[in-house]
C-alpha cells in the first residue's frame, strides 16, 4: 500500500507527471486522459452513494468503487512495467459479476417501452451522469488502447458498467417510486 506522506511535490508545475513505471508523460497524454477520467467516474460514482441509493445498489455500488480504483491503477502503468510488478487487474469474473447485476435489475425494471431522458430522483440522476462519465472513459481508454496495449479486460469492463449504470438508474427509481421522465419525440 502507498504511504503518502507529503500531498505535492512540485514536479507536476511544468505540465508533466509520473506513471506508475516511473515514466514522465504530458499530463494530457492518453494513458493520462484514460486513468483521469476513471478517477473521475469514480468519484461520481462516490456522489451518487452519498446521495443515498436504495440498499440493493448501495451494496452493489461501493465494491465497484475499488473495481475502479484497481482499474486506473492499471491504466496508470504500461504493459511492460506489469511484467514486474504484480496490480490488481479487471478480470473475466469482474464483468461476469456486472452482467449478472444487469439481469437482476432488467428483471425488476423490465424492458423500456420508450427512450428515457436522465433524471426522476436525485441518485438516479447522478447514476445517469456517472454512466455518461464511464462512456467518456470508455471513449478515452480507446484511443489509448490504438496507441498502446491495456489490460485485456479493460474495455469490456467499461461497456458493462455503464450498462449497469443506466439499468441502475432506472432501478433507483423505480425502488423509490420516482417515474422515468420520458423522451417525447413530439416536443
Amino acid at each position: 500500500m502507498p504511504r503518502l506522506t507529503k500531498l505535492y511535490t512540485r514536479r507536476g508545475d511544468d505540465g508533466e507527471t509520473s506513471l506508475g513505471g516511473g515514466q514522465r508523460v504530458a499530463k494530457d497524454a492518453p494513458r493520462v486522459q484514460a486513468y483521469g477520467t476513471v478517477d473521475e467516474l469514480n468519484a461520481a460514482l462516490g456522489v451518487a452513494l452519498a446521495l443515498g441509493l436504495s440498499p440493493r445498489l448501495d451494496e452493489t455500488l461501493r465494491p465497484i468503487q475499488n473495481e475502479l480504483f484497481h482499474l486506473g491503477s492499471d491504466l496508470c502503468f504500461r504493459e511492460a512495467d506489469k511484467a514486474r510488478r504484480p496490480l490488481p487487474q479487471i478480470e473475466p469474473r469482474h464483468i461476469e459479476h456486472l452482467e449478472q447485476l444487469i439481469d437482476e435489475f432488467n428483471q425488476v425494471v423490465g424492458p423500456l417501452q420508450n427512450f428515457i431522458l436522465p433524471g426522476g430522483g436525485a441518485a438516479a440522476a447522478q447514476l445517469q451522469l456517472t454512466r455518461t462519465i464511464c462512456r467518456r472513459a470508455e471513449r478515452a481508454v480507446v484511443t489509448l488502447a490504438r496507441r498502446e496495449a491495456i489490460g485485456r479486460y479493460t474495455l469490456h469492463y467499461l461497456n458493462r458498467l455503464s450498462d449497469l449504470l443506466f439499468v441502475a438508474a432506472r432501478y433507483e427509481n423505480h425502488q423509490r417510486g420516482v417515474d422515468e421522465p420520458l423522451w417525447d419525440s413530439h416536443a
